[in-house]
Formats: C-alpha cells, sequence, structure tokens
C-alpha cells in the first residue's frame, strides 16, 4: 500500500506519529461530528456560532474541541476529529499539499491587533505604539524603547501553536527583531492570552475577535489595519475519517447559510473561494 508523507511541523517545534494506514475510519450519522477550532475562534464564539445554527439546520449533532491550530492540524491528520476552523495558513497549505485534509475552504477573514496600556491608562503606552499602521516598524520600536529603557515595558507572547502565535512569529519576522527576555515573556498556555495581557499591562498581538470578546481595561487596540496582520479561516475535512455529515458540514458553512453567521459575528466577515 502506498504511504502518504506524514505532514511535518518540526521547523514550528511539533512532531506527528508515523502514519500508519490510509483507511479511513468510518462513523455513522448518528455520532456527533468532531468539530476542532483554534482558541481564538472558539474564545470569539464564532465555533459556537457555526455549530448552533448547523444543527439547526441540519439535525447533526456537533462536537466541539478547542486546540491550539497546530494541534489542531496533528489531530485532524490523525483523523482524531472530523473537521476544523483554523486560521494558520501556512501549516494548513502544506498538509492541504500532501493530500491529507479534504474541501479545505475560506469561510472569514479577520485580523491581529496589537494591543498595549492605554494611552490615557495608569500606564499611558509606554512604546508610544497607539495610532501606528506600520506593524513591523511598531515591533521594531517596541524593541528599542525595551532595551534603552530596561523595566518599562513587557509583551507577552501566545507561545501556544495557535494561529495567533504562529501570525506573532511571522511579523517578528518582518520586522527583522528577535523578541528575548527580560522584555519578552510567554504566556501560560492553558489561560487566555487576553485575561494575562490586562493582569500584566503588557503589550501583546491578539486576534480581534478574541479581543471584542475577553479584551478591555487598563488596555486598548494599539496598532491595527496593516495588511501584514490579515487573518484567514478556513473549513476542511480530515482525510482519515468519513463521517457522513462531514462533506455536508464544509458545504454549508462555505454557503450561504454559513456566510449569514460569520457576518453576524463581530471581527470577521465572511468569505468565498
Amino acid at each position: 500500500m502506498v504511504q502518504r508523507r506524514p505532514f511535518l511541523l518540526a521547523s514550528l517545534g511539533l512532531s506527528l506519529a508515523p502514519l500508519a494506514s490510509r483507511a479511513q475510519q468510518r462513523r455513522s450519522l448518528t455520532d456527533p461530528l468532531r468539530l476542532g477550532a483554534d482558541l481564538a475562534l472558539f474564545d470569539a464564539g464564532l465555533a459556537h456560532a457555526l455549530r448552533q445554527a448547523f444543527g439547526r439546520d441540519t439535525g447533526v449533532a456537533v462536537q466541539i474541541e478547542r486546540r491550539p491550530a497546530l494541534p489542531l492540524l496533528e489531530a485532524l491528520e490523525r483523523g482524531e476529529i472530523d473537521a476544523a476552523l483554523c486560521n494558520a495558513p501556512e501549516a494548513e497549505t502544506r498538509l492541504f499539499a500532501q493530500g491529507l485534509v479534504h474541501d479545505r475552504q475560506p469561510i472569514a477573514q479577520g485580523d491581529f491587533v496589537i494591543v498595549g496600556p492605554a494611552p490615557r491608562g495608569k500606564v499611558p503606552d509606554p512604546a508610544g505604539l497607539a495610532g501606528r499602521r506600520d506593524v513591523a516598524a511598531a515591533l521594531a520600536r517596541l524593541r528599542d524603547v525595551a532595551l534603552g529603557a530596561p523595566g518599562t515595558l513587557r509583551f507577552l507572547s501566545a507561545n501556544d501553536g495557535s494561529g495567533t502565535h504562529a501570525a506573532e512569529q511571522a511579523l517578528w519576522r518582518a520586522a527583522g527583531v528577535v523578541p528575548q527576555a527580560p522584555w519578552y515573556a510567554m504566556a501560560d498556555p492553558k489561560q487566555s492570552l487576553a485575561a494575562q495581557a490586562r493582569a500584566q499591562s503588557s503589550y501583546a498581538l491578539v486576534e480581534r475577535g478574541a479581543w471584542l470578546v475577553q479584551g478591555g481595561a487598563p488596555l486598548a487596540v494599539l496598532v491595527e489595519g496593516d495588511a501584514r496582520m490579515a487573518e484567514r479561516v478556513h473549513v476542511m475535512r480530515s482525510f482519515r475519517v468519513n463521517h457522513p455529515a462531514g462533506k455536508m458540514f464544509v458545504a454549508w458553512i462555505a454557503g450561504s447559510r454559513g456566510w449569514r453567521v460569520v457576518a453576524a459575528q463581530r471581527g470577521y466577515r465572511p468569505l468565498a473561494a
């Protein structure tokens, strides 16, 4: 039997178990559809809204699993979930190119924003990022201020393999900056990034939809609008499992019914293939 090459995430600090077989796991329509959702898409309420509407339209039960994007894609590749909502296009594309997922469709566009101490807050924006639209220049300035005045600011990284974490790493590369302690700190992956940044009055890159639900004082959105901060959300099915409702779910979510649900969610707008 021809074996497919494993989806490699080694460059992103992840590994996969060896592939056992190309045979699909067949599941019944009475089994819940197992849907994985990246942390931000879950926290923003997007995954829950789609689950509710799909269940209402079709009668199919959907069970959501909240996971960071990269471990989520590993689970999808192994057949541990039937479908996924993900916002890590680079990793998704590699998996799709190997034929290890089916029906990858764009469903929504959002964006990432840099939040930090509000300009009129108790500790007013020590890096002076408010209103900047060039994210690379903003991150370079943050680094310069942090090195020039040690202890005046802190940047909190998601550090969890989520779509937000992948986007943050790409933006640091675009800025030509290698972030380092002590001003660059890792968040606890078991807790909300927005909540931790607020508690510590730290700068952070967050997904706008999740921020609209979990954000607030003493932080504010400081940097937004750069095209490099765009977020694309895709739905896809696992190659390794064949749930009778899987293809139906992808078609529904990428169609007009799914578009209406996406359009009603703050921080997102629907996308068509």
